[in-house]
């Protein structure tokens, strides 16, 4: 049995942390707001006042934060993960930040601890039920050293040296970015046409975007939009991968497209909705509460 630390205890991070309490590791944890993790206290983690504590009882740390910000500060603030991390200990970052901030991430820590990226593919559902997609950056002997304990979470990917896992992350909420703002856009055109909704998804759920449509295809219908994956979070991580263009010298016209619908969603208060309210914004119908 390891001891593992788990920082983040979001609608991602609690599922993910549960996963590990059910493969048999003794779990430390820490999170800005201690009540949500009063599930996980009831099933024998170990709940400690900063992240430099959870750091100081574990092998490894994971850390499953919204934005590069809140990272920052976990890792480097008062009371934050370095204070806490000696020789031989592991940072197994799994947020949405980019390979920018993994690179930056791993040159800022102690060079006797090691860091591994490992974004995940896949929203509450699938971190529930450890089915998640997981996008590893890591030399190959840390790869194989860590993937026993990543597979409580799903199926790790080994996408090559750290910062590949991000950049792959980057590289799949692009087109995920793209795709709904595509069907919002396509049920705009739709009503505008005065289209049958149902018969227009009916059509659609069989064209090329279909699996798109098909797990959205409620929301839509209901007006209601409950959060698997925040709007919030798709408008900072098409930020993200339009930043990471630019400083790359590329231009992705369609990336700042979806990424101008998602922020005009955002401004206009959806952000807490799933990602797929866009599609209720770009039609001006209401969101339900």
């Amino acid at each position: 049995m390891t001891t593992l630390a788990f920082v983040g205890l979001g609608q991602m991070g609690l599922p993910m942390a549960a996963r590990l309490l059910d493969a048999g590791h003794d779990l430390v944890v820490w999170n800005r707001s201690p009540d949500k993790a009063a599930a996980l206290v009831e099933r024998g983690a170990r709940l400690v006042a900063t992240p430099a504590d959870a750091a100081r009882e574990a092998e490894a740390v994971f850390t499953m934060l919204a934005t590069p910000e809140a990272l920052e500060d976990v890792v480097f603030g008062p009371g934050g993960l370095v204070e806490g991390m000696e020789d031989g200990h592991t940072l197994i970052e799994m947020s949405t930040v980019g390979p920018d901030v993994i690179r930056e991430l791993t040159e800022r820590v102690a060079d006797d601890v090691d860091v591994i990226d490992a974004p995940v593919l896949g929203s509450v559902p699938q971190a529930t039920e450890g089915t998640l997609k997981i996008f590893v950056g890591a030399e190959p002997d840390l790869f194989d050293e860590w993937k026993p304990v990543l597979e409580a979470f799903g199926r790790p990917i080994h996408m090559g040296p750290p910062g590949a896992g991000a950049a792959m992350k980057l590289v799949t909420n692009s087109i995920l970015g793209a795709l709904m703002a595509g069907l919002a856009e396509a049920l705009t055109l739709a009503d505008a046409f005065a289209l049958d909704q149902a018969t227009v998804l009916d059509i659609l759920s069989e064209s090329p975007i279909g699996v798109t449509v098909k797990s959205k295809r409620d929301n839509i219908e209901s007006g209601r939009f409950p959060p698997n994956f925040k709007l919030s979070l798709a408008a900072k991580d098409l930020r993200l991968v339009t930043g990471t263009a630019q400083n790359a010298g590329l231009q992705l016209p369609l990336a700042m497209a979806a990424r101008a619908w998602f922020e005009i969603s955002e401004a206009e208060g959806l952000g807490s909705f799933d990602y797929s309210a866009v599609t209720a914004r770009a039609r001006n119908r209401p969101v339900k509460g």
